[in-house]
């Protein structure tokens, strides 16, 4: 696609790939979301996407993708990229940014099909659109937020060098909750072996990333 080149981009790691969704992606997305992406007793997400009933998750995940992809422009855009392992669609992994040109700072989201959590997926693929930012992108700062109860994914951002930036508090379910704040510098951010980015050039004034003149 021509005019829309980030269909093209692809960040692969030693284990996994990560794309822009096919519509078999997407299919195959949806029924991981239908399936459950976490423990019914906790809820990991601000907006609580996932307490709604299997089907609704399912096409909810779909209308998600198409959203973004609906509304992207260089000054406000989030990359929402399926996470196929082994060729097997596992989880989503997002990249976002809001006045990137200016900022240079993204921020991320993710999550993985219950099966396949507890196998380091998670870090692998959070470190795969880190690669993209610092190394692809020219980012200064990435963002990322967790409750204080979601210990798996403050475990990822601890391990990845992310530092302490304040709490927040939600109302999650009708209970307040606090979710702590996390940053990474450019400068405690590490690039690892074995991650590469594929077909960036032509995406780069999408992201807003254009090289300086």
């Amino acid at each position: 696609m021509r005019h829309f080149p980030i269909f093209r981009l692809r960040v692969t790691t030693p284990r996994l790939e990560l794309r822009l969704p096919s519509l078999d992606d997407l299919d195959a997305l949806a029924d991981l979301a239908a399936e459950g992406v976490h423990d019914p007793e906790l809820m990991p997400f601000t907006f609580p996407w996932t307490d709604a009933e299997p089907a609704a998750r399912a096409l909810g995940t779909l209308q998600y993708h198409f959203g973004t992809w609906a509304s992207w422009s260089p000054e406000r855009w989030s990359c929402l990229f399926a996470v196929a392992c082994e060729g097997r669609v596992v989880g989503m992994q997002e990249l976002s940014g809001s006045d990137f040109a200016v900022t240079r700072e993204v921020s991320t989201g993710s999550w993985l099909g219950r099966r396949f959590q507890g196998k380091g997926i998670g870090t692998e693929m959070r470190t795969a659109v880190l690669h993209l930012a610092f190394d692809g992108l020219d980012a200064r700062y990435a963002v990322s937020g967790a409750f204080t109860d979601d210990h798996a994914s403050l475990a990822v951002s601890r391990k990845l060098g992310y530092r302490d930036d304040g709490i927040e508090t939600h109302s999650r379910r009708g209970k307040a909750a606090d979710l702590r704040r996390l940053r990474l510098t450019r400068d405690d951010w590490t690039t690892l072996p074995g991650f590469e980015i594929h077909g960036l050039g032509p995406c780069l004034p999408l992201f807003g990333a254009e090289p300086a003149p």
